[in-house]
């Protein structure tokens, strides 16, 4: 059980006795409207435009303030090390009012203790809503009231979950921490159950049929929905025509309908260990709008006619584009795998030399894409065998082959040029579209990624502007294979902005182009739903009013945070999963690389499963260590031993805390 003093988390529905929520120092300036971090500690920071480093706002200062509040700050004259500090004054609106974890009861009153470690009190059980509930085990709770820092947050009990430790309830549990519930309305499923599944005559007559060209979709083995697909042949002057078709989802899910509302709450797949939860339900996602092998299907398709010449040649000619709603029959389902093994002539199979000329096109275009200074963000992806339980029973790492390049760099194709195609149209961008951005990095960031980079070993040219794409890209290709492969790639990552959905064009920094666009994932994506909407609208030539460029700006910013939480809940699957894999290897020794370093202890990733844990310098034992934030090491003071930033380590496991979703380790003398 958590330790809940006065000044963490109040127990019970009382005055804490917390003063400093009351305390103002001096205020220098404010307020100001900020989203504030909370850290694991209860502790919070805001950034606020003009001001180069973060605020700290300490414990008693909060004010309830939780994890990407909207808030207002004030800021102090006092500083904290150096670091200028501050304190909320109001909420502006809440990021979340759905809480996880584990129920307590106490004096009479049941309690929430919620498994966000940066939801610093334990919530007040006011409402049970007529859920029968017990004593350690796993609810929802919504928050409806707290607006006063010396008492308890109150909330009211929306979903038992189960018994912890049930991957079912884990799985749950992570879901509906981040919001993202695993079931749809009654009137959604029902509206989608209406949906006829024959393709009317008259929409096929409106539609470029291209059923007769070799079609085919490549996607994981494990894959369901099928919403993009390839087809390609010859034309009579030798030219490659390629056709990019995307499941043309908005036919089926009609703006303002049940459909159509859900798909914009949720905004994105999630995609946790072992399960898909889909934006759309499964008769759409799997069924109508999948391109499925054998079946006549409805598509919005970019087809390129490329150069035979500049094939020859070694470049990328085109000799002409086309965008437009079009009907396909796929002729086969390939796996990233099986067309990988035709590739590389492991197997007969059909459309093999289809295969073989669209991967020898994709890999001119990845050649003059990154010749442009499109920056090779490749990462590979941690994988688990499961039990029919879930349960871990192994961890791999999935290596990324030449067939997930090629149908990258042609979805990369067809999203820039109807981008393109959009910013032609209309170069004074007074219509709506929806676009894919990447700011440039952040110079300070960028200072900081060169020095830790220093400290390893490595050197990143900074000119004026910051380091041009192919320093990074050398950098890249140089740690391939070494222990601090991955650190030094998650380093990179961390270091640039982020990409993000907008209606105004600034352009992709990471893929080096001037328009780019989410066109290709619509069974997935909300935001490529809006932008095939946008697209047929312009070419039924229309022209949207002032208070849809609105709506549609409003409904990026949404879409960037819901891919934001998603990406979150992925990360909490895993995490959980590695702690699992790793519970019954207490006392087993690993090689592992140490991948942070603070005054706490130094984090170590397994050079094997790239499971991360703590090694706390309380357990190095032999010497007082003190962080050295310039070298990124932690130094002993008697025996000067120095454990650095990517040094090799031997660790053995002393705890695998699944509540926490922590490892922590020991350095093996």
């Amino acid at each position: 059980m958590k330790k809940h003093s006065p000044a963490h988390k109040p127990r019970g529905h009382h005055k804490s006795g917390q003063k400093g929520a009351e305390k103002h120092t001096h205020q220098e300036s404010g307020p100001f409207e900020t989203t504030i971090r909370i850290t694991g500690k209860g502790t919070g920071y805001v950034d606020i435009e003009g001001k180069e480093e973060s605020v700290f706002i300490e414990r008693e200062f909060l004010n309830t303030a939780l994890h990407r509040d909207r808030v207002t700050v004030a800021i102090h004259v006092r500083r904290i090390r150096g670091q200028e500090t501050g304190e909320v004054t109001g909420i502006v609106f809440r990021a979340k009012k759905q809480f996880v974890g584990i129920t307590r009861r106490e004096s009479g009153a049941w309690f929430l203790e919620p498994d966000d470690h940066r939801v610093y009190a334990d919530i007040l059980i006011s409402d049970t809503a007529g859920h029968a509930i017990t004593e350690g085990e796993k609810i929802c709770v919504e928050m409806t009231r707290w607006d006063d820092p010396k008492m308890n947050p109150v909330g009211k009990v929306i979903a038992v979950l189960g018994q912890k430790g049930d991957n079912e309830v884990e799985m749950h549990a992570i879901a509906l921490e981040k919001g993202v519930s695993l079931s749809f309305p009654p009137d959604v499923l029902h509206e989608a159950e209406t949906i006829p599944s024959e393709i009317p005559p008259e929409e096929m007559k409106r539609r470029r049929d291209m059923r007769s060209i070799t079609t085919f979709t490549i996607d994981p083995e494990d894959a369901k929905d099928f919403d993009d697909a390839l087809s390609y042949r010859v034309l009579p002057s030798g030219d490659h025509e390629i056709g990019v078709h995307i499941a043309d989802v908005t036919h089926y899910v009609r703006l303002g309908s049940a459909l159509d509302r859900e798909a914009t709450e949720r905004a994105t797949s999630v995609y946790l260990v072992d399960r898909t939860i889909p934006m759309l339900p499964e008769r759409l996602s799997n069924g109508l709008c999948s391109l499925n092998e054998g079946e006549d299907k409805l598509t919005f398709s970019a087809v390129f006619v490329i150069s035979e010449k500049g094939v020859a040649s070694g470049k990328v000619v085109l000799v002409s584009e086309w965008f437009g709603r079009t009907v396909i029959h796929s002729n086969k389902r390939f796996t990233y795998e099986n067309a990988q093994e035709v590739l590389d002539g492991k197997r007969e199979g059909p459309f093999g030399g289809e295969l073989r000329t669209l991967s020898r096109i994709a890999q001119i275009i990845r050649k003059e894409r990154f010749e442009r200074g499109a920056i090779s963000f490749e990462k590979d992806e941690v994988k688990f065998q499961l039990d029919e339980k879930g349960k871990p029973l192994g961890v791999y790492i999935k290596r990324r082959q030449e067939t997930n390049k090629m149908i990258e760099d042609f979805m990369l194709l067809a999203n820039r040029h109807v981008a393109e195609w959009i910013g032609k149209k209309d170069p004074r961008m007074e219509s709506a579209f929806v676009y894919r951005v990447h700011d440039v990095p952040n110079a300070d960031r960028i200072k900081e990624l060169a020095t830790f980079l220093k400290t390893l070993g490595y050197k990143l040219p900074l000119g004026p502007r910051g380091p041009r794409s192919e320093d990074i890209n050398k950098l890249l290709e140089s740690v391939k294979g070494t222990p601090e492969e991955n650190m030094i790639h998650t380093a990179a990552i961390r270091s640039m902005a982020k990409a993000v959905y907008a209606t105004k064009n600034i352009g992709h920094y990471g893929l080096s182009f001037t328009h780019y666009t989410h066109f290709t994932s619509p069974i997935r994506r909300y935001p490529d739903m809006m932008v095939h909407r946008l697209v047929s609208s312009y070419l039924d030539g229309a022209r949207l009013s002032k208070d849809a460029i609105a709506q549609y700006e409003a409904q990026s910013r949404y879409a960037s945070e819901r891919e934001n939480t998603a990406a979150e809940a992925e990360r909490d699957s895993i995490k959980y999963k590695q702690v699992e894999f790793m519970q019954n290897k207490v006392g087993q020794e690993f090689d592992a690389v140490i991948s942070g370093v603070t005054e706490w202890g130094m984090y170590v990733e397994l050079s094997e499963t790239k499971a991360e844990g703590l090694v706390p310098v309380r357990s190095l034992g032999d010497d007082y260590y003190t962080l050295d934030e310039k070298t990124y090491s932690i130094r002993g003071q008697r025996t000067k031993k120095v454990f650095r930033l990517g040094d090799p380590l031997r660790v053995r496991l002393v705890r695998a805390d699944l509540d926490r979703r922590q490892l922590d380790f020991e350095v093996v003398k």
